[in-house]
């Protein structure tokens, strides 16, 4: 347990990072902070009160003042702008850069030796900006991404062989988005590889519905996007940092060399500890796969020189 965990951000995400932080006790005190008054206090209550029936003694605590934040030993960053009808990509890059750049300016004056996880979209472009305004090391700032591609694409195999997800071992990698890279070739159930269990039309059919995974929820809601998995994802982070369990999880790292990129972020398997990104482990790719990840590497980078016409 560490003693402050922030979430920026009170929304659907945020609140479901904070009560799961809160039930997994993952700190002393959980702050949710946003710029709405009175909202995250109002959240923050409700879960305070509760902890009691869940048997929890971290305390929630919501603010808009981010003196509230001070000394956090993790900041985790759900707050953005969805995109809206009319808005074009630009619209939506230079509302969230917006978002993003000062909140982080304070947590690097207020919190200077935190480490930072981003979950706001667009992902891989967000992190980039969470980088260069914090200065911190690389190893200290990285994306929530890879953990909710490979969730989904786990979910859809559970679906559909029927066998309990805790058995399934998975890793999506790439950009966060149509340009993910799932990888069937290293997928296996107990062992055994995918093939295995289901045709290569069924493989392909579940790797097409990962990749559109967030779409598919978005059209069934009518309004929003997920919040349920993606605060999960987020959460399970934290604790490989928390509790310093060397996870290998699938984030949004930011490469030197890696997969023969540089100079940008994208879902990589690492090694989670106390430190943040302990390694970046390489997958050996065929020359399938690294013409996937390439071409995701390329959509990323177009989405970075436009972001930095806001930097």
């Amino acid at each position: 347990m560490v003693r402050k965990i922030t979430v920026i951000g009170g929304g659907y995400v945020g609140e479901h990072v904070a009560q799961g932080l809160m039930l997994q006790e993952l700190a002393q005190e959980v702050v949710l902070i946003d710029v709405v008054e009175d909202m995250p206090q109002g959240k923050g209550l409700d879960q305070r009160q509760s902890a009691p029936v869940w048997g929890k003694d971290t305390k929630v605590t919501g603010t808009n003042d981010w003196a509230d934040t001070k000394g956090s030993d993790i900041v985790i960053h759900t707050a953005g702008r969805p995109r809206k009808p009319g808005m074009s990509r630009d619209d939506l890059l230079e509302a969230n850069v917006a978002i993003v750049r000062p909140c982080m300016e304070q947590v690097k004056t207020l919190s200077p030796d935190a480490t930072v996880i981003m979950v706001a979209n667009p992902l891989d472009a967000m992190t980039y900006v969470a980088k260069q305004t914090l200065g911190f090391p690389k190893n200290r700032i990285f994306g929530m991404a890879g953990i909710l591609d490979t969730a989904r694409f786990r979910a859809f195999i559970a679906m559909e062989t029927g066998v309990s997800v805790r058995d399934i071992q998975a890793m999506v990698l790439g950009g966060h988005g149509d340009t993910m890279v799932p990888l069937p070739r290293f997928t296996t159930i107990a062992g055994l590889p995918l093939e295995h269990w289901v045709s290569k039309d069924k493989i392909d059919a579940m790797v097409e519905r990962a990749a559109k995974g967030g779409g598919e929820i978005v059209k069934l809601l009518k309004f929003g996007s997920a919040y349920y998995a993606p605060s999960a994802g987020a959460v399970e982070m934290a604790e490989a940092i928390v509790k310093n369990s060397h996870r290998v999880l699938p984030c949004c790292a930011f490469l030197e060399g890696e997969y023969k990129h540089e100079g940008i972020y994208m879902g990589v398997p690492v090694i989670l500890g106390e430190n943040g990104i302990d390694k970046i482990i390489e997958y050996p790719f065929n020359d399938t796969e690294q013409a996937m990840f390439d071409k995701s590497v390329e959509a990323t980078k177009g989405l970075l020189e436009d972001v930095k016409k806001f930097l």
